[in-house]
């Protein structure tokens, strides 16, 4: 969603000078008391049958705190991380480190939504809201089998916090993000022994800005380079979703999305692909160079185009013209289904529920994101409490408004870090990229992450062959729907093994 976890490290606080809390003047104590203890990581283990074998794990639950040079805490990371147990050589066993986006997201949707070792299950093809409460069930598809994991909280999210007089603000950035995240994946590396292992990282939505940003600055803060990054329902540079006068590269970038939408709606006939691959073709091609004409703009040409966009996403040709043929994602999903009285989701558009408001232009909700929250946010902490062990007083936040304002560091451009990934690229030539996206995602759009890629005007030739693309037919967590499941672990699980020298 566009939203968008290990052992504790206990510390005895000290000041500059190197004395104790205990040694101090009392009144000293009373002003600067020692931060409150970590609740202590719970480790279980436990095994889950994949492929039809059998995997003995451990699953370890805690917060790892992250610490300034000179030793101070600022920031306590919780975490899942699941370690195969009967591994021999660690050096040879993958880790991949996996995060949602936002910002402000858990990791809960990865975590028990496509590749841990539990998983939750929704009604039928992912697009019905399931009855309540929402268990946990073994991952006959996760891909513990081939590659260690680690679910990461961010700062604020999930169970992870900063520190006592360190301002949560100081995390809620592009940058800050990356830099802690980081760290994060540092520490846990080094207190595991895992710099030898071949090492991943992935992302969902925002996660994508985040692992373009960490796969160049893993590398050139820490040395630490990488296997592989895969940006699942991602994005790079939000210019490609964000239209403004002037700007109509989103209309051309959505229109793809629209194309596959309305054709899982029957609103359209044919090939859904071959609709596809025409809408996308129309979108950079004779599109675009109308849209850059704006009011220049001929009557002829506007009555023409607005018929082809009619053909491929099922909106009258009027409303096109109406609109001067531009309609973003969020008009289309009130309009596509208006006479059904449907309004369609933003995450996944194969959703279609009751409208609210017939007469609204716009929906005001998201059915997509209703039917996912609830499932998820109970059945993450029932697991956690219930088969993990682990609790606390403090809520979950599964997905919080509470690291805005968000610091873009964009010194006014729009945030795009598709550059940071080509240079990690470039120097790292062996670091290969998969790139996994739904067709019905009305949130980050396929032709985002492909209008990035293709505009890497600094990746060399040489490394470009190591960027490979996957579609799935579901939305922004189309891992949702069960074929896709499926499809997902293939890809995933080949995209790591061949990576091996």
């Amino acid at each position: 969603m566009r939203r968008f976890i290990l052992p504790v490290v206990m510390c005895l606080c000290m000041n500059a000078s190197g004395a104790t809390d205990a040694e101090k003047p009392a009144e000293a104590a009373q002003k600067d008391p020692p931060l409150p203890k970590m609740i202590e990581p719970v480790v279980r283990e436990s095994t889950v049958t994949i492929d039809g074998k059998k995997v003995p794990y451990k699953v370890t639950t805690g917060k790892l705190q992250l610490k300034e040079d000179d030793g101070k805490a600022r920031a306590s990371i919780f975490h899942v991380s699941y370690e195969r147990t009967d591994t021999k050589d660690l050096t040879s066993r993958p880790v991949m480190f996996a995060f949602n986006g936002g910002p402000g997201s858990s990791a809960v949707w990865l975590h028990i939504g496509v590749l841990g070792p539990k998983i939750i299950k929704l009604p039928g093809d992912g697009t019905a809201a399931p009855f309540p409460p929402v268990r946990v069930m073994e991952n006959p598809l996760s891909i513990l089998d081939v590659c260690d994991l680690v679910f990461v909280d961010p700062v604020s999210t999930g169970y992870s916090r900063a520190e006592k007089d360190v301002k949560p603000g100081d995390f809620h950035g592009v940058d800050e993000d990356i830099e802690s995240v980081g760290d994060f994946i540092r520490r846990w590396v080094s207190e595991h022994d895992r710099w030898a292992s071949p090492k991943y990282i992935l992302g969902e939505s925002y996660g994508g800005i985040r692992v373009a940003g960490l796969s160049s600055h893993l590398q050139s803060r820490y040395g630490m380079s990488l296997n592989g990054v895969v940006l699942l329902s991602s994005l790079l540079d939000f210019s490609t979703l964000q239209p403004s006068q002037g700007n109509d590269l989103a209309y051309e970038v959505y229109l793809p999305s629209l194309t596959g939408v309305a054709h899982f709606h029957k609103k359209i006939q044919g090939d859904r692909d071959a609709l596809v691959k025409e809408s996308a073709a129309f979108a950079f091609g004779d599109y675009a160079a109308a849209l850059l004409k704006g009011n220049d703009l001929d009557a002829a040409t506007t009555t023409a185009l607005a018929g082809k966009l009619e053909h491929l996403t099922g909106i009258a040709a009027s409303t096109w013209i109406a609109h001067d043929l531009r309609l973003d994602a969020t008009f289309f999903r009130g309009e596509l289904l208006r006479k059904e009285g449907k309004v369609l989701g933003r995450f996944d558009g194969r959703v279609a529920w009751d409208t609210t408001d017939k007469a609204a232009e716009v929906p005001d909700y998201d059915p997509s994101y209703a039917l996912a929250y609830g499932a998820f946010s109970t059945a993450m902490l029932d697991y956690l409490g219930r088969d993990l062990g682990y609790k606390e007083d403090q809520p979950y936040e599964i997905l919080t408004g509470k690291v805005q304002p968000w610091k873009w560091d964009a010194n006014n451009e729009v945030v795009n870090l598709s550059g940071r990934l080509a240079s990690a690229m470039r120097d790292n030539p062996h670091l290969r990229v998969l790139v996994m996206s739904g067709r019905t995602d009305l949130a980050t759009p396929p032709e985002g992450v492909a209008y990035s890629v293709r505009h890497m005007l600094n990746l060399p030739e040489n490394v470009r062959k190591n960027i490979s693309t996957t579609y799935f037919d579901g939305g922004h967590m189309f891992y949702l729907n069960p074929p896709d499941l499926i499809k997902c672990r293939s890809d995933i699980v080949n995209f790591i093994q061949a990576g091996k020298p």
